[in-house]
């Protein structure tokens, strides 16, 4: 018999040492920089605008309300009231700001923009009537109230602002198609115009704090519509003197003014709400008194679930509620100039730009003047303080940054694909659960049937 060959000897395996493999493409280093990507990666998804503005929206309604039912008992004792009278009617503003919100959320821009004009002309009308003698109703000094009936009252100049907004976005989205933007009287002509004409008929009613605001809002359309810097520096000059001829000619804002930074009530006590604001937040602590527990509301400080409601925040929450409040609205201002600044539709720029100006502006206003740093306006905080007027607009105003955070190609795509891969009946396919079973057949012992 022949022998049969022996087999070669295996040639030895050269192993490479752990620390010198090469990494996956596509996998995430350890540590301190793998976090960072990680990080950045989900911040970069395409929905991620989308989340921020439905979550942090939400949250701060929510937050809001349970603020406005701890800050309001005593005010509505005071008045004979049920503790929980104000809680009920902002909750009852959320229920209906929150149909406004998915009702807008659902529209298509071209909805939105044949709600312009209407919308426009409506506050304007209801503005006129605010500044008519016995069908205004004054509050604090103001009349820039309507009554409804009952205790139910409405105040125009809050659906003011979602009107321009909106009214202000087609009118520059049809210039830019035009591209008229380029000559300044196209740019400032009607937009300009008709922003002082609501800003005449809201002075008429003493209505300082939304005039900041409208004023704001124009600014930012603006500066969106590439307004050059001669001509943006010369509005703001023109605004400012405006402004200081409103301060200088009545004592009621000059003692506003003068109680920035006031540590003491002063002569007459003019400071005394601003000071109590002070007092409240200092006495909170790094996690406040506890909710319930403030003891400025018990009728030292003034509006203690409208205008000063940050402050009550600060007692009972202490520093670790206000900077979660501060991080919501960073959050909800960096989702919204994120939406402008990544859409290609011109209306959804000046629109999402707009309602991001109207929303951070009136909190910076709020907020700066609770901390002493700027004058006390009268304006509410977003989506927090008490008060329908203010609460039914913005929400609207949310929804449409929603709308075009679900609008952009990106986020249309991430959410066609999601709803491809869910089945409609919420239960796997056929094939997927024939190929389950098969594989565990695959896998049964020789024996069992």
């Amino acid at each position: 018999m022949t022998a049969r060959p022996a087999k070669p000897a295996p040639r030895p395996v050269r192993r490479t040492p752990a620390t010198a493999r090469p990494a996956r493409a596509g996998r995430t280093p350890a540590g301190p920089r793998g976090l960072y990507l990680r990080a950045r990666r989900a911040w970069d998804r395409p929905l991620t605008a989308y989340y921020l503005i439905l979550g942090g929206s939400l949250l701060i309604t929510v937050l809001g309300l349970v603020m406005v039912y701890s800050a309001s008992q005593i005010k509505a004792l005071q008045s004979g009231l049920a503790p929980s009278y104000f809680f009920r009617k902002q909750l009852l503003a959320a229920a209906l700001g929150g149909g406004l919100l998915l009702l807008a959320s659902r529209m298509p821009v071209r909805r939105h923009r044949a709600l312009a004009y209407p919308l426009l002309a409506g506050s304007v009308f209801l503005l006129i009537l605010v500044a008519i003698p016995g069908i205004g109703v004054a509050v604090n000094g103001n009349q820039n109230w309507l009554s409804l009936g009952g205790p139910f009252q409405v105040q125009p100049s809050e659906f003011g602002k979602l009107a321009l907004v909106l009214w202000a976005a087609d009118l520059l989205a049809r210039k830019e198609e035009k591209r008229q933007l380029t000559q300044w009287k196209q740019l400032l002509v009607p937009l300009t115009p008709v922003t002082f004409l609501l800003l005449g008929l809201i002075m008429l009613g003493g209505d300082m704090g939304t005039t900041i605001i409208l004023t704001a809002i124009l600014f930012g359309l603006l500066w969106l519509a590439g307004a050059p810097t001669r001509l943006f520096a010369g509005v703001l000059g023109a605004a400012a003197v405006l402004g200081a001829l409103l301060i200088k000619t009545s004592a009621h804002r000059m003692s506003r003014l003068a109680c920035i930074g006031a540590t003491d009530p002063g002569p007459g006590d003019q400071c005394w709400q601003a000071v109590h604001g002070i007092y409240a937040l200092a006495s909170g602590g790094l996690f406040g008194s506890g909710l319930g527990a403030s003891m400025e509301k018990w009728g030292e400080l003034p509006e203690p679930h409208t205008d000063f409601i940050f402050a009550i925040t600060g007692e009972e929450l202490g520093l670790a509620g206000t900077l979660s409040v501060l991080a919501l609205f960073a959050a909800l201002g960096y989702a919204g100039i994120r939406v402008a600044g990544r859409t290609e539709d011109p209306f959804v720029r000046y629109a999402a730009g707009g309602v991001t100006t109207w929303i951070m502006a009136q909190a910076v206003i709020n907020i700066g003047a609770v901390l002493g740093l700027l004058p006390i306006a009268g304006v509410p905080l977003p989506l927090f303080s008490y008060g329908g007027s203010a609460l039914l607009p913005t929400m609207f105003g949310v929804g449409l940054l929603i709308a075009f955070a679900r609008d952009e190609p990106a986020a249309r795509a991430a959410l066609t694909a999601r709803s491809a891969r869910r089945p409609a009946s919420g239960r796997k396919p056929a094939g997927v659960r024939w190929k389950t079973m098969r594989r565990r057949a695959m896998r049964r012992p020789s024996g069992e049937r």
